[in-house]
């Protein structure tokens, strides 16, 4: 399936951190240039100003890898999820999209507690329970997620919506120590997760590994 040029010679791109969903900018694509990224596997643009192809990165350095690409209904718009080098918008921001007009919180709290955790093993801070964790290792960091573990069970028994989403929130962010002390990812997490995620049909048997 391919966009409709025959219609519009240059439609837009809408690109997208494929991790994060966070929008990054949004680009033109001829088909000469849509052909390009089928090729190179890295978004590759029309620029209207200087009536040419623009390889994104070329001279930056900051690469787009396309990770997925998908048309609209109408086959006039393409949204195109890229592993982000560096930064997409020219003036160094991650984001061309930085100007508020209306807040919305869009942050992803899961990667950026990952990215927190990554950051105090690199840059140690004074005090710091993550740090005290990390030192400890894997033998305090699994008695801990023991421990959340327990308390998440009672505080479910216990009816307190409240006391459980306290509880679910210390076990996942001792999980989640876990999981850099160990050398396992978020992604590896999803990966695993879409992996499973599979209709298999309906199973008189629960089978390991399939929902």
């Amino acid at each position: 399936m391919r966009p409709d040029f025959n219609k519009m010679e240059l439609i837009p791109a809408i690109v997208q951190d494929y991790q994060t969903k966070e929008v990054l900018m949004l680009a033109y694509v001829n088909e000469e240039a849509y052909d390009k990224m089928l090729e190179l596997k890295q978004t590759v643009f029309y620029s209207r100003s200087r009536q040419k192809l623009w390889h994104k990165g070329e001279e930056s350095g900051h690469f787009q890898d396309i990770k997925g690409m998908y048309l609209d209904c109408d086959l006039d718009t393409l949204l195109i999820y890229v592993k982000q080098t560096g930064a997409a918008c020219h003036t160094g921001a991650y984001s061309c999209f930085f100007n508020e007009v209306q807040a919305y919180d869009a942050r992803d709290i899961f990667r950026e507690l990952e990215k927190t955790i990554a950051d105090r093993k690199i840059h140690p801070v004074e005090k710091s329970y993550t740090n005290y964790l990390l030192n400890e290792g894997v033998d305090k960091i699994c008695k801990k997620v023991g421990e959340e573990a327990s308390e998440t069970i009672i505080a479910a028994k216990n009816d307190n919506k409240e006391e459980l989403v306290g509880e679910i929130s210390d076990l996942l962010f001792h999980t989640f120590v876990l999981m850099n002390d160990r050398g396992v990812s978020l992604e590896d997490i999803q990966n695993k997760l879409k992996e499973r995620h599979q209709v298999t049909g309906n199973k008189e048997f629960h089978t390991r590994g399939d929902y």
